[in-house]
């Protein structure tokens, strides 16, 4: 996509009420020939998002895989970095996440001043993005390395305070996220409260196990919906993930 061109995407789907739906990989569970396949099930699907990245990305093979998936795949590819080492200039765009749930400077702006020369000369597109981790019922990487406490699950003022704030700071996209392996996903109740409130993209990811909790998430607000561990588990699960996101009407007159 030319430069800006994802971010202006998803706001013209936010305001149309299309719904988004983005599979996350992880570079350290694949390889060439497991994306190969799962390109194949995400084109298939209509995908419309891979993300790429993870709390904890151990393997070199971050560069490879987006190769990999490049060569196999027109869907769009956004950077979703754990630190500021995951940077590939062969995606589309990165979400420049700033932590904002959390209370540790390291990863509210820390990583992205150290991060800053070489996110600026990889050429990419840049989204700004509030990043909020809520509690999913279980220990997460992400809040093990952020050394971050997750928001409570039940406290959707303090969700929706944090996104309004993470708005008027600038942020363009807000990113809810339940983190991977939770064995809850993020209620419609917080997502509706946060969604009422700013006018920004809503991303919404972490324990999202079956199509119709991701439906129900599109209905309460999201603007897009991430799935990881499902679809490593049951690739197959993509098409129906897709269909039920998809699904949901759009506004009248659009």
């Amino acid at each position: 996509m030319a430069d800006k061109q994802i971010y202006k995407t998803l706001c013209e789907r936010k305001i149309s009420g299309k719904k988004s739906f983005g599979v996350l990989i992880d570079p350290d569970k694949v390889n060439d020939t497991s994306l190969e396949k799962l390109c194949g099930l995400a084109d298939s699907a209509q995908v419309d998002f891979f993300l790429v990245g993870g709390s904890l990305v151990v393997s070199d093979y971050l560069d490879g895989g987006i190769k990999a998936i490049k060569r196999n795949s027109n869907i769009p590819v956004l950077l979703f970095p754990g630190n500021s080492n995951q940077i590939s200039r062969h995606a589309d765009a990165l979400l420049y996440l700033s932590l904002i749930s959390g209370r540790n400077p390291e990863f509210l702006i820390g990583q992205h001043v150290v991060s800053a020369p070489a996110v600026r000369k990889s050429g990419l597109e840049i989204i700004s993005t509030g990043y909020m981790v809520i509690d999913g019922g279980a220990p997460t990487t992400v809040s093990y390395i952020s050394n971050a406490t997750p928001l409570p699950a039940d406290k959707e003022d303090i969700a929706m305070c944090t996104a309004m704030a993470g708005e008027m700071l600038g942020m363009k996209l807000i990113y809810m996220d339940a983190g991977s392996g939770a064995k809850r996903a993020i209620s419609e109740i917080m997502i509706h409260s946060v969604s009422e409130k700013v006018g920004i993209p809503i991303i919404v990811g972490g324990g999202i196990l079956e199509p119709e909790k991701a439906y129900l998430n599109c209905k309460a607000g999201a603007d897009m919906i991430i799935v990881g561990n499902a679809i490593e588990k049951d690739p197959s699960l993509i098409r129906e993930m897709a269909s039920a996101i998809h699904s949901v009407p759009v506004k009248a007159g659009t």
